[in-house]
């Protein structure tokens, strides 16, 4: 098997982890690349193999590797989906992070996970991507994300107003500090920490999700990712933020949005052990009594 590495720094603490990670690789005789500047910090931790293969972008992988192995927490799991792209190869999340929606392996579980891949003992897990389209290319070639598009004020204290339509019938003008469009993967990120539902994987809806808005009786609204939804803006302020996931870009009210579902998905590994309804369970603390 053919294994890319991505990450970002960690702490000392996870060394022995990571470092057992390698070792399992090794001797599954599983020949591995690693992102080039995730390498620079990794060689100075960890004995791994002098000179291993290194890559930087998507076409070094597309067709080098059966498995990417993403280490960090969900932001970092986020960006290896422009090195995935539309190539099917499934991401395997090792958590040095925090929560760990999407990172789900545990720095505890890395042998066993590792072990029920090599018995084929997995399975994939599709998620839907969200695309943006802008009359200027904002994103260029890397215009989706996992998580969401977002719309919100930039440099002024003031409301934005996001003149909201559904297949170009309007929805509604959003008094807010900005708007939140959702996969249901995202559902469990900035939607949900302002007040959005909880999705599970496989449905095939948006949520739109206002941000801190002026009308209490505005709440989110439930898509389905079959329809395009348009966005206009405007407000005092002549520039607004544009983010798709972790990256964003300044725009004026100049820019229409145009969102809908991307044209391909990606793949979570998880084994037989892992499923969102644990994860989920277990993150929120649900059935939990704090009472003692």
């Amino acid at each position: 098997m053919k294994v890319a590495i991505y990450g970002r720094n960690f702490q000392d603490s996870f060394i022995p982890y990571i470092q057992e990670l390698f070792n399992i690789l090794k001797l599954y005789n599983w020949s591995y690349s690693v992102y080039e500047p995730f390498y620079t910090f990794l060689k100075e931790r960890l004995v791994i193999d002098n000179n291993p293969k290194l890559y930087s972008t998507h076409e070094d992988v597309r067709n080098n590797a059966d498995l990417l192995i993403s280490i960090g927490g969900d932001g970092t799991l986020l960006e290896t989906i422009h090195i995935v792209k539309d190539s099917k190869i499934p991401i395997l999340g090792v958590n040095t992070g925090r929560l760990g929606f999407l990172a789900s392996t545990h720095k505890d579980e890395i042998n066993d996970v590792l072990d029920k891949i090599q018995q084929k003992k997995y399975r994939l897990q599709s998620r839907s991507l969200i695309e943006l389209n802008t009359n200027d290319d904002l994103f260029g070639e890397n215009n989706f994300a996992l998580n969401e598009v977002t719309v919100h004020k930039n440099d002024s204290s003031s409301m934005i107003t996001i003149h909201t339509y559904i297949d170009d019938l309007y929805l509604n003008s959003y008094w807010a500090d900005g708007l939140i469009v959702s996969t249901p993967t995202g559902s469990t990120a900035y939607s949900l920490s302002c007040g959005g539902p909880i999705m599970v994987p496989g449905a095939t809806d948006f949520i739109l999700t206002p941000i801190a808005p002026h009308n209490l009786n505005v709440r989110p609204v439930v898509v389905p990712d079959s329809r395009k939804i348009t966005l206009k803006i405007e407000g005092r302020s002549k520039d607004f933020l544009c983010s798709m996931d972790s990256r964003s870009i300044a725009i004026d009210s100049s820019i229409e949005l145009v969102i809908s579902k991307a044209n391909h998905s990606i793949d979570i590994i998880q084994t037989e052990d892992q499923n969102f309804l644990n994860t989920i369970r277990n993150k929120m603390m649900w059935g939990i009594d704090r009472r003692n």
